[in-house]
């Protein structure tokens, strides 16, 4: 017993040693951004001069109006509209919404950005991002809701992290299962990720709420990209990590 308790210390240590040895600088400085940016805004509620109540719900519509993308906007509206799949990607609706991005970019963002370096992960990041809305705003266009998060990029992330690191161990929380923990390899768990958002992008009727189309493009790109950038080189390997 205390042998394999030591054994999983040991295992913990390394992950964690690996971890702070990443080199990521990008990956860390999108997660401080958006969370200044969402700290900062009417979203997070911690700032007075937006007001309570009604006025802070107008405030935030306004807020997430401006720098979201607006898909009838975006194609019919002024040429500044072109940049909203940009800024879009730094604003987030809520503390979930920010938590849940930040742990999916931290788990996956700093072992692809080490990977491909630290300009391409940026450029690939913000590309991948932009087009996934993009790609969203088309299959809406008459949408007038508009849309924000880091979701189509944090997506791209994870296409290329499966195509670069397969053989990676993760710990998902599978809800089907009471949300037990389980280590299971990355192409086993973020295909299953995918096929879920496939699932619920084919139930969804209403247009725009959550972007389940964004997130199987953005998806799709990383997984692309990767393909053709690296071709068939060997998988890269990393430490077990947790999502």
């Amino acid at each position: 017993m205390i042998s394999n308790r030591s054994a999983a210390v040991g295992r913990t240590l390394r992950a964690v040693r690996a971890v702070r040895s990443t080199s990521a600088p990008m990956t860390y400085g999108l997660i401080a951004l958006c969370a200044l940016i969402f700290i900062l805004g009417p979203a997070s509620g911690l700032i007075g001069t937006y007001g309570t109540g009604d006025a802070l719900v107008a405030a935030q519509r306004a807020y997430f109006r401006h720098w979201g993308v607006v898909p009838a906007r975006l194609f019919d509206g002024p040429a500044r509209e072109a940049l909203t799949p940009a800024t879009a990607l730094f604003v987030h609706g809520s503390w979930v919404h920010l938590l849940g991005n930040m742990l999916f970019l931290f788990v996956f963002g700093a072992v692809t950005e080490e990977r491909m370096g630290r300009v391409e992960f940026t450029l690939f990041y913000v590309g991948c991002g932009y087009l996934a809305l993009l790609g969203y705003a088309a299959a809406n266009a008459a949408s007038e809701q508009s849309l924000v998060g880091a979701s189509g990029a944090i997506s791209a992330v994870l296409g290329a992290c499966l195509y670069l690191f397969p053989r990676a161990r993760v710990t998902s929380l599978l809800p089907f299962l009471f949300f037990l923990p389980l280590r299971l390899p990355a192409w086993v768990v973020l295909p299953f990720w995918a096929a879920l958002q496939w699932a619920a992008a084919g139930r969804s009727t209403q247009g725009p709420g959550v972007a389940y189309l964004a997130h199987l493009v953005g998806f799709g790109l990383g997984f692309g990209y990767a393909w053709v950038r690296y071709g068939r080189r060997s998988p890269g390997t990393v430490p077990e990590s947790g999502g």
